[in-house]
């Protein structure tokens, strides 16, 4: 090995023989040889430092026997730059790259759905869109990408699904008419601003949630516990919406309520027995009422109806009976008037008239006390026009 071919001591070490760790005997601490001249006396007092000048020009030399140059020598003061001037050029150009790659890691990727926030020695300084830009690297810069189109979900009044994961002290709720009601409902939201979301609000989850427990409390406080069980949801969810959404640009969240929806409204689990009782005693009651009232709208319109009818005939029968009324009497005054102008004939005119109408419907028999027996047979010339009736047996036959 090259370390050999130094001359003397039994060491073999790198500078020199000797028992030290550098070369030299015991009494020769100096770890560069055997002595020379040093800065403010001899090389064996331990009290004063090395010359640097002599050490550096030292080692380079003992550097350039072990390294010798690529086509040259390995003497002493060949033509070239040094070692110190080469080192100086190298760590240049290292704390150049070094400067590149440091510059380089301020590129930074906006992915889709998301906003880049920018920080400039932790102020704000604005929000770029999706794709590639750029900021100054860290610990200058500093960058946030927060995905403004993920809707996120926050439960109130239950973990996961099951009854048993319910959480009381989230969904029990005093209702207007001061009885309690179990909600359990969830909220979907998103981001809307990216800034307002990173700085205004230490825990946007934690207050978003806060936000709508608080929200959804006053809205059923304000109401009876019959409507929130049965019709009045709906309305309840948008009223919670928009109190929340209220609340929270007061805040400054950057949070933007996407829907609110009610999952379970139950009263408490210690009565909802009797609960459901009395909802199904009402739905019982509401479906006789409209059973009531389908009755009543189809027998109802009969009833008018044929009231409308007897009336009619009524009205009928009256105008029949008056107009009947009339034209007797009609006919009573110009026969009167009749009878005045010639009161015999008036009066044997309207006693044939009476015979004719009493006789017409009966059988007749003349007796005449002047003929033999008195009876003139009567010949029935209507009857004769009359189908004389078919015997029995001809009827047999």
């Amino acid at each position: 090995m090259p370390w050999n071919n130094q001359s003397g001591g039994k060491g073999g070490g790198p500078w020199g023989g000797g028992d030290g760790p550098w070369g030299g005997g015991p009494n020769r601490p100096n770890p560069w040889g055997n002595g020379g001249p040093q800065r403010g006396g001899g090389g064996n007092d331990p009290n004063n430092p090395p010359d640097l000048e002599e050490l550096l020009r030292r080692s380079q030399d003992k550097l350039k026997r072990v390294f010798p140059r690529r086509g040259g020598g390995g003497g002493g003061g060949g033509g070239g730059p040094s070692l110190g001037t080469l080192g100086g050029r190298g760590i240049a150009l290292a704390l150049i790259a070094v400067v590149i790659i440091y510059g380089l890691t301020g590129f930074y990727r906006v992915g889709p759905g998301e906003l880049g926030v920018e920080l400039v020695l932790g102020r704000y300084q604005g929000t770029t869109q999706p794709g590639l830009n750029y900021n100054w690297p860290y610990p200058i810069g500093e960058v946030y990408t927060p995905d403004v189109l993920r809707i996120r979900e926050v439960n109130i009044g239950s973990r996961g699904s099951g009854r048993g994961n319910d959480v009381p002290e989230e969904s029990l709720m005093l209702t207007g008419d001061e009885n309690i009601v179990d909600v359990d409902f969830k909220v979907q939201w998103r981001i809307s601003d990216p800034a307002n979301f990173l700085f205004n609000v230490e825990d946007p989850e934690g207050t978003v949630k806060q936000v709508a427990e608080s929200a959804m409390r006053e809205v059923v406080g304000r109401k009876n516990i019959q409507p929130i069980l049965t019709q009045e949801r709906q309305q309840i969810e948008q009223d919670v919406q928009a109190l929340m959404q209220t609340t929270l640009n007061n805040y400054g969240a950057g949070v933007e309520v996407s829907q609110v929806q009610m999952q379970k409204v139950d009263p408490p689990e210690q009565v909802i027995d009797a609960f459901r009782d009395v909802q199904a005693a009402r739905a019982d009651q509401e479906r006789f009422q409209n059973e009531a009232d389908a009755y009543a709208n189809r027998v109802v319109p009969e009833a008018r109806g044929e009231a409308a009818q007897i009336v009619e005939r009524a009205t009928a029968y009256r105008d029949q009976v008056v107009a009947e009324a009339t034209g007797q009497a009609d006919r009573f005054l110009s026969v009167y008037e009749e009878y005045r102008k010639a009161p015999e004939v008036t009066r044997q005119r309207i006693y044939l008239e009476t015979l004719e109408r009493v006789f017409a419907d009966t059988d007749k028999v003349i007796i005449d006390q002047s003929a033999g027996s008195g009876v003139i047979p009567y010949l029935p010339l209507d009857r004769l026009a009359r189908p004389a009736p078919q015997s029995s047996t001809q009827g047999a036959r």
